[in-house]
């Protein structure tokens, strides 16, 4: 997989543009965890519950959040296969209800929208609102929004890498 370098802006490490075409996927870099950044291309998701079916329409701008408690190689194809299989082969997103044994077992989570917020403090796979994230600890805080050529990440202080998806 193809990766292009973001240069670390060291004046601007409260918040940083990312510019992603299409068919890009963005990586947030960390030591524990790594978060990877896609557009929605507009199309609509369906998110099931244990009660319910729900149908999330985004606009083009809008982007999918994976993220995932490991590193290097390996986790980034997954998270790209991850997004892949959600935006491109219409896979619904799954939401566990709270307390779930599968939860800690769980490799990778999405979050869907315009705005996405990272934290260490939830379980994995149980939240139905798709404003917020589970993430290893050095991403909690981290603030991920929407543009119209990308995405604006707030309090991150990682390496970024682009790659095809």
């Amino acid at each position: 997989m193809p990766l292009v370098q973001i240069p670390q802006c060291k004046t601007c490490l409260k918040s940083m543009h990312i510019s992603l075409k299409d068919d890009q996927i963005a990586y947030l870099l960390g030591e524990s965890g790594t978060v990877a950044i896609a557009k929605t291309l507009g199309k609509f998701f369906y998110l099931e519950t244990d009660t319910t079916e729900i149908a999330l329409f985004t606009e083009p701008e809008d982007l999918i959040v994976a993220s995932s408690f490991g590193v290097g190689e390996k986790v980034q194809r997954g998270l790209g296969c991850t997004i892949y299989q959600i935006r491109e082969l219409e896979s619904p997103l799954i939401v566990l209800p709270k307390g779930h044994p599968a939860s800690p077992r769980l490799k990778t989570v999405i979050s869907i929208g315009p705005m996405t917020n990272l934290s260490c403090e939830i379980e994995p796979g149980t939240h139905p609102e798709q404003n917020i994230l589970c993430s290893s600890e050095e991403f909690s805080g981290l603030e991920i929004m929407a543009a119209p050529d990308g995405a604006v990440v707030n309090n991150f202080q990682g390496r970024t890498m682009i790659g095809k998806l």
